[in-house]
């Protein structure tokens, strides 16, 4: 089993999922997105994660190699490609779907509860996403849901918060990779994000209760797992 990971800045990597390779004996790559790495051919891997990241899906003039990385998730996705897309991640895939990235009425940072959409409650992933649990947020834009796919949860601050397309390729909004130490160096980088709002938390409030990150790992976890049967 190959896994590549695609990062798009150095203070927001794969935190847990690394932790989760090693522990399932499992080799990984990484493609460095802002050093100018180039991208993997797809008879490289078996398992593609694609991270998030401060830019948006439609900032090609700032981040050009935006282009490229899209058509290369179109090709994944029609290769019939297992993946996992975090945030912008997320974004990206669902944007290749045909659905529409726009920006969230409300930015979210923070650990907010979400809750799972009814349309997962017969389908596995059921028993990974609790009805209700806290998650820890990072973003301003959302994503609509793609057609074919199923809608996973939503929160009071933002109607989709993931989905999960032919069994193979889910998308997360919400960041359950992150671990403490992850996490500060997110708030290091992008402190001047965390401004008065009804979904902005402070840095006290986001690292108050480490538990939190230790738990958002184990579901981290299981959802890899789950992804990791279908790819074998």
């Amino acid at each position: 089993m190959r896994i590549h990971i695609l990062q798009h800045t150095t203070f927001e990597g794969p935190a847990s999922i690394t932790n989760w390779c090693g522990s399932n004996d499992l080799p990984y790559a990484k493609t460095q997105i802002s050093k100018g790495d180039a991208l993997p051919a797809l008879d490289q891997f078996d398992f593609l994660i694609v991270l998030g990241g401060p830019m948006g899906v439609h900032d090609h003039e700032d981040h050009p190699w935006l282009n490229n990385e899209l058509d290369f998730i179109r090709r994944c996705i029609n290769e019939d490609k297992t993946m996992l897309g975090i945030c912008l991640g997320a974004q990206m895939i669902a944007s290749c779907l045909g659905a529409a990235v726009t920006r969230n009425r409300h930015t979210e940072i923070g650990w907010y509860p979400v809750t799972q959409h009814k349309a997962l409650a017969d389908h596995p992933l059921a028993q990974i996403f609790p009805e209700t649990f806290d998650a820890f947020h990072w973003h301003g834009d959302t994503f609509g849901i793609p057609d074919m796919a199923i809608p996973l949860a939503h929160s009071e601050a933002c109607n989709n918060q993931g989905f999960i397309y032919k069994d193979r390729v889910i998308g997360l909004q919400f960041h359950i990779e992150t671990n403490l130490s992850a996490a500060q160096l997110i708030i290091n980088n992008c402190r001047h994000e965390l401004i008065p709002g009804p979904f902005i938390q402070t840095e006290e409030k986001i690292l108050s209760r480490p538990e939190r990150f230790e738990y958002a790992q184990r579901r981290m976890y299981r959802v890899l797992d789950y992804l990791l049967a279908r790819a074998r």
